[in-house]
């Protein structure tokens, strides 16, 4: 099958960082279901395994864990899922990635897809709805669905995959005002098309947007970029008693100016249950159906943003621009559907 392949450790300019190849269809475990690829949602975790920041076993040679495609073939023990099923799922960073005519995923973390989207609109929605849902009803306990008023939550990064899904979770889901940051006009634009009731520039000194507004007091963070940039602002900006969640590598975190007000601190890594089998596993499965239900009752929306085709130039293109920054919404490598 056809596939593409990267050079550890390359930078996004090198030649061959990325480059098409073929290899073997894999054969499905018990639990596996086999996909055929038909659209990748590019992340920048990708980037950082390419460039050799996050480490993946020598067994990955093919990056991407964002997708949509038909189940092809079931391993022995599948129940969930079955051959013919158009499928969404993120997949584990320890296994090989999407880029790739087929790939195994474990059923547990994949579930179909929301039948009004394209393969590309869907590809594009995964690894960011888990993010985001994950951080917003599990880190911070919110009941989905629970309207109730609350202070507010502010989302640094609010324009890029996971903050565009978190702010139209927490619009759509909670009784949180949300504020959202962006640098750009069109960036701030994305924010509020998504939900936030405020939008204030992470360029600007943060505290002083945040006491001009006329809102309750910021309970709730999620950092989901230049967390460590800003991390002064936001000990100063979240309230006694409130909820800081990370998204962000760091090579260290130090969490005492926290301790003043008692704040408490949360990691989300979308990977943790694939990475480590959790007995709750299966949950992901069932995230991903409830936000398939959410996209096709229009609640929630697609944040494709721009489409490209498959193959290794684009994917390095896409890369590019990740490294670059400044992105609204996601990038998807798609064939036509």
């Amino acid at each position: 099958m056809k596939s593409i392949a990267f050079k550890l450790g390359s930078k996004v300019d090198d030649p061959d960082c990325l480059f098409d190849t073929t290899v073997d269809i894999p054969v499905p475990g018990p639990r596996d279901v086999l996909v055929r690829v038909h659209a990748v949602g590019v992340n920048p975790l990708d980037a950082k395994v390419r460039a050799g920041l996050v480490p993946v076993p020598d067994t990955v040679r093919t990056l991407g864990w964002d997708a949509a495609g038909v189940v092809e073939a079931v391993g022995s023990e599948v129940s969930l899922l079955q051959p013919g099923q158009r499928v969404y799922y993120a997949g584990s960073f320890d296994r090989t990635g999407s880029h790739a005519e087929y790939q195994l995923v474990d059923e547990r973390i994949a579930a179909a897809m929301p039948a009004k989207l394209s393969f590309a609109q869907a590809a594009a929605v995964p690894l960011a709805a888990l993010t985001a849902w994950q951080l917003l009803f599990e880190r911070f306990e919110i009941k989905p669905g629970d309207r109730q008023q609350r202070a507010c939550l502010l989302v640094l990064g609010g324009a890029g995959g996971v903050g565009s899904l978190l702010i139209q979770l927490a619009r759509q889901l909670t009784g949180f005002t949300v504020i959202a940051t962006a640098s750009r006009p069109d960036s701030a634009d994305w924010c509020r098309s998504m939900g936030a009731h405020h939008v204030i520039d992470h360029s600007l000194p943060l505290a002083a947007q945040v006491a001009a507004l006329d809102v309750p007091a910021v309970t709730h963070i999620a950092a989901l970029s230049n967390t460590a940039q800003h991390y002064a602002a936001l000990a100063e900006i979240i309230a006694p008693h409130g909820k800081l969640a990370v998204i962000d590598d760091h090579q260290q975190f130090d969490a005492a100016p926290l301790k003043a007000k008692s704040v408490s601190l949360h990691w989300e890594m979308v990977f943790t249950r694939p990475l480590y089998g959790t007995p709750d596993m299966i949950e992901q499965h069932h995230i991903l159906q409830r936000v398939a239900r959410l996209l096709e009752e229009g609640v929630l929306r697609s944040t494709l943003q721009q489409r490209l085709a498959p193959g290794a130039a684009s994917l390095a293109l896409a890369h590019g621009m990740i490294e670059r920054g400044g992105g609204c919404g996601k990038i998807v490598l798609a064939e036509e559907d």
